[in-house]
């Protein structure tokens, strides 16, 4: 395995590349211009298995190894931005007003790239890689569900599947991860509290429904505190409240909206039965109702137990034992690679962003000091899953 000296003759060109993603940020599937710079790049690379246009903008290339017979392996990219306003201050700033890379998605596209060019020069592996280069995982529906369920996995014959992101906070050439759930799922819901409008100085004779949506959020809180084991995660924020339009009018009813976050499929289930029921309860207890519209989304992403020892491993032989976490606190935050992992086993590895900004935020940007890591971290793993027959 290589040392990441190997491959910081990839920086400077990997840095031009992921700023000047930066610079152009798409959202969600509409990522025409960033798809057309990705697969020039591996045109460039003389990839020769490019197919483009999945899940409109995802990309796939395949590299064949120089060592004969094997299985094929899939590495992920995502490569979308959000729909956030710059304040990063930095010369490569977004050009597009509102829309910016707040969550590293233009180093992982580099890193990948770098990867590539690497992988497809040398070729010191058997069987082939597959270059995931996806669209719209900060969206619902998501980039990786839509590409699984095109079938791309099967039609190119993918074994396994890995995935990489960012994390600030932890120091650059550093990794972590982790076995079993290292996300969690995410669960969106929109819930109508019903009520009877009428005059606000006779609240007698209406319904007030946002008097009753109070009492159920209050509600809602009680069954994390009171009817779920205190040591198995779940969270329940409602995030959205609108409801009335005038001072002296009680409205006729109040939206709520909000998440459910998990490390269990049954608290998913539990978290949909009970806040129906909670707020039907609440609601009409007061003489209202509540019609309750729950999603759930994306599934918990969970490192399988033999992939996640391969993917710490390559981390290791890159950077030292001491660099890489193998036991890190699984995150509240979720990523739709789990449908990926769902369909084939593999991992999903953390690799540091230093003191920067929080993923998400206005003034955040991506380390590109952690380049070369991410590069050696794909071509190890490749080489480790993939061994040449001596």
């Amino acid at each position: 395995m290589q040392g990441v000296e190997r491959f910081r003759e990839y920086s400077a060109e990997a840095t031009e590349w992921r700023r000047h993603l930066h610079r152009n940020p798409e959202l969600g599937f509409r990522l025409e211009k960033t798809a057309q710079f990705v697969a020039g790049k591996l045109v460039s690379f003389a990839i020769n298995h490019i197919e483009t246009g999945i899940a409109e903008t995802g990309i796939v290339a395949v590299i064949r190894g120089e060592g004969g017979e094997g299985p094929t392996i899939g590495l992920r990219a995502d490569m979308d931005a959000l729909p956030i306003l710059e304040d990063s201050g930095r010369d490569w700033s977004s050009n597009v007003a509102g829309h910016m890379h707040a969550c590293g998605h233009d180093g992982h596209t580099a890193m990948l790239l770098g990867a590539a060019k690497h992988l497809a020069r040398t070729r010191n592996f058997k069987g082939s890689v597959a270059l995931i280069f996806q669209p719209a995982e900060e969206i619902l529906p998501s980039g990786a569900q839509k590409m699984v369920e095109e079938g791309f996995l099967d039609r190119l014959s993918i074994v396994q599947v890995f995935g990489l992101h960012n994390a600030p906070g932890v120091e650059v050439g550093k990794f972590a991860t982790c076995h079993g759930p290292v996300l969690s799922s995410l669960d969106d819901f929109d819930l109508v509290v019903k009520g009877k409008s009428g005059h606000a100085a006779r609240p007698h004779e209406g319904v007030d429904p946002i008097v009753i949506a109070a009492q159920v959020i209050m509600g809602m809180q009680t069954l994390v505190s009171r009817q779920t084991n205190p040591v198995e995660a779940l969270v329940i924020s409602v995030t959205k409240i609108n409801g009335g339009t005038a001072y002296n009018v009680i409205p006729e009813q109040v939206n709520l909206a909000g998440t459910v976050r998990t490390f269990l499929p049954v608290l998913s289930a539990f978290a949909e039965v009970k806040i129906r029921e909670s707020a039907q309860c609440i609601a009409r207890a007061f003489g209202g109702d509540a019609v309750l519209d729950y999603r759930r989304d994306t599934p918990v992403t969970v490192n399988h137990a033999a992939e996640t020892d391969l993917a710490t491993k390559a981390a290791q032989n890159l950077v030292g034992p001491a660099s890489v976490n193998t036991k890190m606190s699984p995150r509240s935050s979720s990523e739709d690679f789990a449908f990926m992992l769902e369909a084939r086993p593999g991992a999903f590895m953390y690799l540091g962003n230093g003191p920067t900004a929080a993923l998400h935020n206005p003034a955040y940007d991506f380390d590109d000091e952690a380049i070369p890591y991410g590069i050696g971290y794909w071509v190890n793993l490749v080489e480790l899953m993939l061994a040449r027959q001596s």
